[in-house]
Formats: C-alpha cells, structure tokens, sequence
C-alpha cells in the first residue's frame, strides 16, 4: 500500500495550507534541487525565482551525488549581481539580504565590485557592508567615494537614532549619582550607602540604624566631571566594534559633563578625537587591517591622562597583542593603581564574543580588568557602572 502523501517525480508544490507540502517546499528550497535531494519536488512562478537566486550564491561548486557540478552562479560582472541584489530584496527580508550579501562577499570574492558605483547603490546597508567598505577605503576611486559616504552615513544616522537617546539617558543619571553630596534633600538620599555608613549608629533595643550622616546623589555640574578615552584596536577583524564605538563616541563627545578622546590603532596609533563631531569622518579616518601594537596605544592613552580618579579607559581589542606583552600589562596595572577605571571589551557587536587571546584576557581579569564581549545595547549600562565606580554587568556568556 503506497503512502498518499508521498512525493512523485517533480510534484509542484502550490498550497501553502497543505503542511505536508509546505514541509516539502521548504526542503527543495534548501536543498537545491538536483536528483538527489530527495523530494522530487518542482517550484514555479516565484518559488522558482527565489530558488534561482538561493542557486546562483550557495549553487556555485557544489555538487550532485551524481557527480554533476551545479552551473549557477553571479559571475564577475557589476550588472549581474546588481540585479541579483534587487532579486534578493524581493524574495527575502532586509536581515536575510544583509546575511545573504555577506556571503556573497565572503564567498564569491565580490568585495571589488563594491567600488563601482552602481553597485554600492543597489546594496542593502548595515555595519559589515561599513566595515567591508573601510578595508576597502584605501583602494577606492575617486567616483565611488561618495557613494560610500552616503551608505556609511545612512547607516550611522540609523544606528544614531537606535542609540543616542538611551545612551545620554543612562549617562547623565550614572553622573548624577557619582556627584555625592553630604546634605541632600530627602529624594537624592542613597540609601544603601547612608545606611552602610552609619552601622556603627545600630540600636538594637530599636532595631534601626540613626543615620549621623547622610549620603546622597548630587546633581552633575554643566563643566566636564569625567573623561572617557576609547581606545579601538582597528585590525581586520574588528571592524563591527569600530563602527559601533564611532557612534558612541560621538554621542559621549555630545554631553559637556563628559569629556571624551577617541583614539585607533595597529602598529601605529592615531588620535581622531578631533573629528568626533562626525562619525563618519571618524571612520574613513580609520584604516581597517594590519598588526596590533596595544602597548603603544595604551602608552599613548596613559599620556593623555590628568584626573586618573575621574577617568575611564575602555579598551575594545581582541587583545591579539604584537606588542611588548609585559609592558602592556604594567601600564594597565599602573593606570587602575592611579584611580583609572579600565574596562576592556573584546567586541562591541551584536556578534558575540570573537576568537581573542585567552591568556592576556586571564592576566587582565587578574588584575581586575575581565575582559568581556558587549553588546551596543548593554554598553550604556557599562559606562554607567564605570562611570559611579561600581561593579560592571558582565554578560554570564562572558
């Protein structure tokens, strides 16, 4: 007795509420096609389309169990894959497309496509395509230039407006905080550091502490209270965490209680706290690639410190260190022995924490500095535990 359910050769997959079919459709898509894929389905219309757009990128090279290499393909020719583009943001959704040109890229080695014009104006924008378009700074044309502005401005204006209001929201009260006063009124009162400061004041026959002194949250002055130094390791692979720290450090640039400098290395070091009032400036100022040298950045930022107390350093590395290991390590040790906060973050992406090297992340957790990937959106909760000196939140992923 045979299956009524069973697939015959090229069986047309069309109603979406049979699950039985629908089940099978999504497995041609993913499979490919070919004899061997097991479910002697055929696609039509734009199921067909979709699939000949999924061939020409994840097709190319693959083969059959017959032994019949997979034709399809972009090419190498601007026109093509600028149609390829507008297909894909037909048939997928934007953060399907963004997957999708990654791996083009990756796999298809487009990235020199990306310095024609037309090409980077059928793109769907976001912080890799930035990052692959920084790489490419040095070796694009005149012509492309300001295309490529354009789309690292969208994304920066996009990625501005998810960050800015919550980012100075959460800063200006972490500086309210760290402003502490000896005669607040009764709604600035800090309870559990009042109360951790009078224990000695405990009656028992009442069961409460008399609090002889009051500590409470000040209110920031406008002139600048702390200053924040990012140091941003630009090698090739964080490229996501220097777009993103850009945009931070714009926006910190932005509140006159904060004073911040921004500053980029490799080998060498640059200080681009100049154009902070433009992320983008920031970003071509950057240049994607090349070896580490964390001491000399570290030694550069150390120089640039005169309130050690009211200072935070953040340090966004890998911590791949091409460097003097040894002093690296001491000039930390030194800046969190002068008051300096240091913080350390081996990304600031939504991608996770990235391959880095584990026995400088122990030595710097060893001397109270863990290393830790960060989030865009946990980042202003960062600054603000640095900020008031108290425990960082730390992903449990960490």
């Amino acid at each position: 007795m045979t299956n009524a359910t069973a697939p015959t050769a090229a069986t047309a997959v069309t109603d979406p509420d049979d699950p039985v079919r629908e089940r099978l459709r999504r497995w041609r898509l993913v499979l490919g096609g070919e004899q061997a894929d097991g479910t002697g389905c055929a696609l039509s219309g734009r199921d067909a389309a979709m699939d000949a757009t999924l061939a020409a990128l994840y097709g190319k090279g693959d083969k059959a169990q017959s032994g019949r290499e997979r034709t399809a393909g972009l090419g190498a020719s601007a026109p093509s894959v600028a149609r390829w583009l507008g297909d894909i943001r037909t048939y997928f959704p934007s953060s399907v497309v963004q997957v999708m040109q990654r791996d083009a890229i990756d796999r298809l080695g487009l990235a020199a496509l990306l310095l024609e014009p037309e090409m980077l104006e059928a793109v769907e924008a976001d912080v890799h395509l930035v990052g692959t378009l920084l790489s490419l700074n040095k070796a694009m044309p005149e012509t492309t230039k300001e295309t490529a502005r354009a789309v690292v401005r969208k994304v920066v204006d996009d990625l501005e407006k998810r960050l800015a209001t919550r980012t100075r929201a959460t800063l200006t009260g972490a500086l309210d905080r760290s402003a502490r006063v000896s005669r607040p009124r009764h709604h600035d009162i800090d309870w559990n550091r009042t109360v951790a400061a009078n224990l000695k004041h405990y009656l028992p026959e009442y069961r409460t502490v008399v609090p002889e002194r009051l500590i409470g949250y000040g209110r920031a002055a406008r002139s600048v209270q702390k200053e924040v130094i990012l140091c941003i390791d630009q090698s090739g692979s964080m490229a996501a965490s220097v777009v993103y720290a850009s945009v931070f450090g714009a926006v910190l640039a932005s509140m006159r209680s904060i004073g911040t400098r921004l500053v980029v290395f490799d080998t060498a070091v640059a200080d681009l706290t100049d154009q902070l009032d433009d992320p983008v400036d920031v970003l071509f100022g950057t240049q994607l690639g090349g070896g580490t040298d964390i001491n000399r950045a570290l030694a550069y930022c150390q120089s640039r410190i005169s309130r050690p107390a009211e200072t935070v350093v953040v340090l966004i590395s890998d911590l791949y260190e091409g460097g003097i290991r040894d002093e690296m390590l001491k000039r930390v040790a030194a800046m969190k022995a002068s008051g300096v906060q240091f913080v350390t973050l081996l990304a600031l992406s939504d991608e996770g924490a990235p391959a880095y090297d584990r026995e400088h992340a122990a030595a710097l957790a060893a001397l109270g500095a863990p290393a830790f990937a960060c989030t865009p959106d946990l980042f202003p909760e960062v600054m603000a535990a640095a900020l008031e000196k108290r425990p960082l939140p730390i992903p449990d992923t960490a």
